[in-house]
């Protein structure tokens, strides 16, 4: 068991978030910025805090976890509160909120026409879950993933979310920079664009490259998908290099980061709040501190009738650290957050340094989502895009789940009918399934995956569904599964 000391983890939490704060509103007067940059200094007054979607979608998420509870954060909530709280139309952002208002469910939604599914807008808005999961990386990483699917897919964003939110969690115990990059990257597919980025970035650290030259060479490196243009492998890069260049000093390795160009204020608020973890609030200069103070000015946020607000990074730290147990009690975390001195056993290490969290990334498929019910999880996976022209056809792929930890360890005949419009004709109307529970004579708890086919018979509106309806003899439980196709002539 990893125990942590409340008041240690309070302060590393709070100056995560003052952290973030001095980073997103030193870096955002630049932001977009091409060239190598020479920044030393804020442009801002003092006691002043610029606005940062950075952290502001934080906030909502935090009401999320609030309102919905650990167990039930997953993209398709998220997704919803996406739609209901969060007003940015830019880039992946707009993209994934025009797709959900056509009907497709969040993770595809991230998937579909989206050009920015290799961006920034995850990776940014990790420090929630890290600060929510602390020495539980594969937690942390495990809802940056959920976070992200909603407007990232299966993208280089997605993995990027998932990375540093590890490196995030883990800097409340591990103290030395690279050995955090390198447990985080025990996290993510080795063969990925993040991946293979941050150790670019950390050779050329080692091969005594001068940063502005590695700067370049990152760039150049990722020219393919954007050349630094908002693209999360390289804005990552910039925050390795940041790290690393800048040897430990909060103002040196902020501004090496910074002045590496692109997007700057998710690269400063990113080292602000993983050194913010490292030091506490000690660790933060005084007078830039002083500079930011505490207060958190929203400016991306729909507050509506039902918003909690939050104005300052205490009053954020305060309401984290309240969620902080149940999160990690719902998630069997091996952290326990107490009094008393923080410490870490032989086993728990061992944990921490090798991780088999890069299975979880077996798990995203293209084109598919889940929807969990009492006492099974339907899964659908679309075979290619979601798309039904007039005439046409098309299939998505079945697979149920059982939830044996929610309703025991019980095995279930379930019915299956599939309701489609008049427009449409499915090759299964209504059919059973057995979906098995878990023993220790085949330890799976799930069906294989069941085709269906859709065929359109002629002119078909703008967006048409089909309805699965999943029932179980003898449980009054009824799961309906809308499999929404688009109609692009």
């Amino acid at each position: 068991m990893i125990k942590l000391d409340f008041r240690e983890y309070f302060d590393k939490v709070h100056a995560c978030w003052i952290g973030k704060n001095i980073g997103g509103t030193l870096g955002a007067p630049y932001e977009g910025t091409h060239e190598y940059l020479t920044v030393a200094e804020f442009q801002t007054g003092k006691q002043q805090a610029l606005p940062n979607d950075d952290l502001d979608l934080q906030l909502v998420w935090l009401q999320a976890m609030e309102f919905s509870g650990p167990k039930n954060i997953n993209a398709y909530t998220l997704g919803e509160y996406w739609l209901a709280f969060i007003t940015p139309y830019w880039a992946e952002y707009g993209i994934a909120k025009n797709n959900m208002r056509r009907g497709l469910p969040p993770a595809v939604a991230g998937e579909y026409a989206n050009v920015w599914k290799h961006s920034n807008g995850a990776w940014i808005r990790t420090e929630i879950w890290a600060t929510l999961a602390p020495a539980a990386p594969d937690i942390a990483a495990k809802y940056a993933i959920e976070d992200a699917k909603v407007d990232h897919g299966t993208g280089e964003g997605t993995v990027a979310a998932a990375f540093v939110a590890a490196m995030e969690s883990l800097a409340f115990v591990i103290n030395d920079v690279r050995e955090l990059i390198s447990l985080a990257l025990l996290r993510i597919p080795e063969d990925s664009r993040v991946a293979k980025t941050v150790r670019f970035a950390e050779q050329c650290f080692e091969d005594g490259t001068p940063l502005r030259e590695a700067r370049d060479a990152v760039i150049a490196l990722n020219a393919d998908i954007g050349d630094g243009w908002f693209q999360a492998p390289s804005n990552v890069g910039f925050v390795i290099l940041g790290l690393l260049y800048g040897e430990g000093d909060f103002k040196k390795s902020m501004l090496a980061a910074v002045n590496c160009g692109d997007d700057t204020d998710c690269t400063g608020a990113t080292i602000g709040s993983v050194l913010g973890i490292l030091g506490g609030v000690k660790g933060i200069p005084k007078d830039w501190r002083r500079q930011v103070g505490d207060a958190i000015v929203t400016a991306c946020i729909n507050m509506g009738i039902s918003w909690n607000p939050i104005t300052s990074c205490k009053q954020l730290s305060e309401r984290v650290a309240r969620l902080a147990p149940a999160v990690l009690a719902e998630n069997n975390a091996q952290t326990f957050i107490g009094s008393g001195k923080t410490v870490i056993g032989v086993e728990d290490g061992q944990a921490l340094r090798s991780s088999g969290f890069r299975e979880a990334f077996s798990a995203l498929k293209p084109y598919s989502f889940s929807m969990q019910f009492a006492f099974f999880t339907a899964e659908v996976i679309y075979r290619g895009e979601p798309v039904l022209c007039a005439g046409g056809e098309s299939s998505i792929g079945l697979k149920l789940y059982n939830n044996v930890k929610a309703y025991g360890n019980q095995p279930y005949d379930l019915n299956i009918k599939i309701l489609a419009p008049s427009c449409l004709e499915t090759d299964k109307t209504e059919f059973g399934v057995f979906l098995p529970h878990w023993s220790q004579l085949t330890q799976k708890y799930e069906t294989e995956e069941i085709e269906i086919k859709v065929r359109a018979k002629g002119a078909l509106p703008p967006k048409v569904r089909i309805v699965i309806e999943i029932t179980a003899e003898g449980h009054y439980t009824s799961g309906y599964v809308p499999v929404n196709f688009l109609n692009r002539a």
